[in-house]
């Protein structure tokens, strides 16, 4: 059956992917903030319905393009803002064809709706860990790519797969690689809330509530200032206007390109640590671990190529802010016990 052949929805919209995970429902309260039409699309096996503050949502499977056809066939949809994707390192080392089925594949399959149905922009949720190891700090988006884990080959090969599509004339995209993303909605009523939690900011606040005993440090004998490593984090409100900012970057000009989003600075585990004990005015035990294998010593984005082609210039760039609406989030979870 033809494209033509269904009767759709009047006002145009934004398909967000993912968008009940922790970055794709903080770019959907920005979408929603600014009146945009958004239909959402999770499968819930990562993202909480909770946190799909509005709009228009489906819980099904990327993979499934029998759902995708009824999602574009109900809807106008315009454009595509896509986060969908499993993305705990450790785990995609362990399984990695789940990450390559779930992440290739879920995007094959919505590509293929999006040429089917005539949508041309999408906005992918990259990052930076399509670098591997890398070459030079900052690193720079003509730096090398060369992952070391199944995660970042298959965020490198749907890169490569919208690189190709775009040449072939089917899409326009840009792809965000960002590291760290952190904090929370200033509202409190949305954030970081991962089942495992592997992230560093809320492990350390997990701490300071008690739900841990205590926070590990891998490694203090690294060639940084303090002895341990350095990361970039970034707001996730400022990852949110990133992607709207794309977005509205191929709605103007329909040029294609990658952008890295970071701080340009990095701060350090003890750094953060010690931050968080400022914000939170509690105690944090901290004992000292062997390093991990393959932690490099210091990560951080150039993202100047962001802040002269996009206009992005990242309000929340204060790691006190950062740990500040996190800390706002983390109570306000443990209060009302959202699960």
């Amino acid at each position: 059956m033809e494209q033509e052949n269904y009767h759709r929805g009047d006002k145009m919209a934004i398909l967000v992917t993912g968008g009940a995970g922790y970055i794709g429902s903080h770019t959907l309260m920005a979408l929603l903030d600014r009146n945009e039409e958004v239909i959402v699309i999770d499968d819930l096996s990562k993202g909480h319905e909770y946190a799909v503050k509005g709009g228009k949502f489906y819980c099904g499977d990327l993979r499934d393009e029998d759902f995708l056809d009824t999602v574009f066939q109900q809807n106008e949809i315009e454009d595509v803002i896509h986060f969908a994707a499993y993305s705990l390192v450790g785990e995609s080392m362990k399984d990695p064809i789940a990450y390559y089925n779930n992440n290739v594949k879920g995007t094959i399959t919505l590509l293929h709706c999006m040429k089917k149905y005539g949508v041309k922009n999408i906005v992918f949720s990259s990052t930076a860990a399509v670098y591997g190891e890398p070459e030079h700090i900052p690193i720079l988006e003509e730096d090398n790519t060369n992952p070391t884990n199944p995660y970042g080959e298959s965020k490198l090969a749907i890169e490569r797969l919208l690189k190709w599509s775009n040449n072939a004339g089917d899409i326009n995209y840009i792809a965000l690689r960002y590291f760290n993303a952190a904090g929370a909605h200033e509202s409190g009523s949305i954030g970081e809330d991962h089942d495992p939690e592997t992230h560093l900011i809320p492990i350390i606040l997990e701490t300071a509530l008690g739900i841990r005993e205590k926070i590990i440090i891998f490694g203090d004998d690294y060639d940084t200032p303090d002895g341990t490593c350095i990361r970039d984090y970034i707001h996730v409100m400022d990852i949110a206007q990133a992607h709207i900012l794309a977005l509205d970057k191929l709605r103007r000009q329909g040029r294609s390109g990658i952008y890295n989003l970071g701080n340009g600075a990095g701060f350090s585990v003890r750094e953060v640590i010690e931050k968080a004990k400022e914000v939170t005015g509690r105690n944090i035990p901290v004992e000292i671990g062997d390093r991990r294998p393959g932690d490099p010593a210091i990560l951080v984005a150039s993202s100047e190529k962001a802040k002269e082609e996009l206009n992005w210039n990242p309000k929340y760039g204060d790691l006190g802010k950062i740990i500040e609406d996190a800390w706002k989030w983390h109570r306000t979870k443990i209060s009302s016990d959202i699960n």
